[in-house]
């Protein structure tokens, strides 16, 4: 298994692109950061949790997550970048489109998009996407974003995006970008993944994630799909042995474990206990 660190990113503590290059250095294969644009005040969305509370004040901190992917790009020749997780939902689907595939191009094609359908239904209010939608919403501009990435004269027709015939450019070298979905791993979420997606990264409450796999390459059979959907585990916990054998079982092609947001030298340190356990070699 592959091993990716998770950044809450902030306006304090350590920057994005400090910490891909130490954890390139130390062997880690993937970057990942999150995004929201804002958090209303007044919010009627429970975290998910299940609490009507935010578990710290990083929800209303995050930065930019393009940006800080770009800063990281540019700091890095090996690791790759990526979310967790994004909410395409809430740009306008040809400038995301444009800013993905020009990371991608100017990365080396180290790109993947951590997507998730947007728990905080009152942000995606602010962004006119309807939640009893948002699922929709995201499979339109996937759609939308893949005919731009790919098509010569790139268009598209649906309910909530739409643009005659176009051109795009660059090119994402990858060609599509890979997308994960992170979100609970019930059936509706696993048949739309093997639909319209690459792969799946649990929550950080998710348990059962081996039963909750199989059942995700059923609904890739079905769907007529080539190969093998990408599982990936978010580690929210200290892992028992009983999780290792879990994930093993779920056929898991990556971990991502949290590193604390603060300064410099403690996430390094941190960073260094982390690889040593891993026992990664930079």
């Amino acid at each position: 298994m592959r091993n990716g660190i998770v950044l809450f990113t902030s306006d304090r503590g350590i920057t994005p692109a400090t910490l891909a290059r130490a954890a390139e250095e130390r062997g880690f294969d993937t970057i990942y950061v999150p995004e929201h644009t804002h958090i209303p005040v007044r919010r009627d969305a429970l975290h998910p949790t299940g609490g009507a509370d935010l578990p710290d004040d990083r929800y209303l901190r995050t930065l930019d997550p393009w940006v800080s992917l770009a800063t990281c790009a540019a700091v890095t020749t090996r690791i790759r970048l990526s979310t967790a997780v994004s909410l395409p939902v809430e740009s306008d689907p040809i400038t995301l489109a444009k800013t993905l595939a020009t990371l991608d191009h100017l990365s080396g094609g180290r790109v993947t998009l951590g997507a998730g359908f947007g728990w905080n239904t009152d942000e995606l209010a602010d962004h006119h996407v309807p939640a009893g939608k948002r699922r929709t919403v995201l499979r339109e501009y996937l759609e939308a974003m893949r005919e731009l990435w790919t098509a010569e004269e790139a268009s598209y027709d649906g309910e909530f995006v739409s643009f005659g015939p176009s051109w795009a450019y660059p090119k994402p070298p990858q060609g599509r970008i890979p997308v994960i979905i992170g979100a609970g791993g019930g059936p509706k979420t696993m048949r739309w993944i093997a639909a319209h997606a690459e792969g799946w990264m649990t929550t950080p409450v998710e348990t059962d994630i081996a039963d909750k796999a199989a059942l995700l390459r059923k609904e890739w059979a079905d769907a007529g799909r080539d190969g093998e959907p990408d599982v990936r585990v978010l580690v929210a916990k200290r892992p028992t042995p009983e999780d290792l054998a879990d994930w093993t079982t779920a056929g898991a092609s990556e971990l991502i474990w949290g590193v604390p947001d603060a300064e410099e030298s403690a996430v390094l340190g941190y960073l260094d206990k982390l690889a040593g356990k891993l026992d990664l070699a930079g």
